[in-house]
């Protein structure tokens, strides 16, 4: 997992069971950066209260209204598109 920052946006990429990605690198709940946290049970953690995100819906555990964006994205050519 990793961050990129997009014409001034943070995104936050990740690998999980082999399908790249791609969600919004603020983290909805209380800003923290997604890209800097981690992958557990095939969502992305944030590092600052381990709110755990589902990569294909942004949807969490710990309350349905805090839900983070997810992008569409696709490998193509070798490289990792998605739509802003």
């Amino acid at each position: 997992m990793k961050e990129f920052v997009v014409n001034g946006r943070a995104l936050c990429v990740a690998t999980v069971n082999g399908t790249a990605c791609v969600l919004d690198g603020t983290c909805p709940h209380e800003g923290g950066p997604l890209g800097e946290g981690s992958i557990e049970g095939g969502k992305v953690v944030c590092p600052w209260h381990a709110y755990a995100f589902d990569v294909k819906t942004g949807a969490n555990d710990e309350d349905p209204d805090v839900r983070a964006d997810v992008l569409e994205a696709k490998v193509e050519g070798g490289e990792l598109r998605a739509k802003l």
